[in-house]
């Protein structure tokens, strides 16, 4: 099993830089909650310094959202959604120790960071331009069909893992109680964005005990789950 961006992403995101992790789900990390509160008190405090708006890797992606055909005030990148959340309830929901981890140090970083269960994954994984036949299932259990054109995380069989790249995951692939190991993926546009992911690359590994990390690049873009 294999996860990539496709060139045709690469090309037309030159500044693109990513991450990928395979982590376990099982045990959590005991630690989780201590990751937690100290990456999110870094996010309070690039808040208390101007709205996540402000913030290059957010307007990064907004961006891209526009160059793709997307309104990014109206779909948003999961990092920016996060840090819109803890700017207005002051706290993000807990889901899973795992998912906590990467939603805070998504909102620390400002880069989004998603997870999903390797065994809703059938195939390969791509981060490509759907063709409009994929199917993605929603967390309330309902399908739709990416646009055509719209950048989704596809796998072998045509499930699709994301709508609009970075601002919705699937239902299928969530974390769950029952998810055994996980691919992290991190994904980041700004200038500088290759340290940056770099940096939250090392951070995920530590925090979650990454059995394998990579930082992809157009070069070599390829990740084995």
């Amino acid at each position: 099993m294999r996860f990539q961006h496709h060139d045709d992403i690469w090309r037309k995101f030159p500044a693109l830089a990513a991450g990928a992790l395979l982590v376990p789900a099982v045990p959590t990390p005991a630690h989780a909650a201590e990751v937690v509160a100290r990456q999110l008190a870094v996010a309070r405090e690039r808040l208390a310094a101007g709205p996540e708006g402000q913030f290059p890797e957010i307007q990064a992606w907004r961006r891209a959202f526009t160059a793709l055909g997307v309104r990014a005030t109206q779909y948003r990148c999961a990092s920016e959604s996060l840090l819109r959340r803890l700017r207005r309830d002051g706290d993000l929901p807990a889901v899973h120790p795992l998912v906590d981890v990467g939603n805070a140090m998504s909102a620390a970083f400002a880069i989004p960071v998603a997870a999903l269960d390797v065994a809703r994954i059938d195939g390969d994984l791509e981060v490509r331009h759907a063709t409009g036949d994929e199917t993605y299932l929603t967390f309330g259990g309902e399908k739709e069909h990416p646009m055509p054109g719209e950048v989704t995380f596809a796998d072998t069989a045509g499930n699709a893992h994301a709508r609009r790249w970075t601002n919705r995951q699937s239902g299928l692939s969530a974390v769950t109680a029952d998810t055994t190991s996980a691919l992290i993926v991190a994904e980041a546009l700004h200038e500088g964005a290759a340290a940056d992911i770099a940096r939250l690359t090392a951070a995920l590994a530590q925090a979650l005990g990454a059995e394998r990390v990579s930082v992809l690049t157009r070069d070599a873009p390829g990740f084995t789950i």
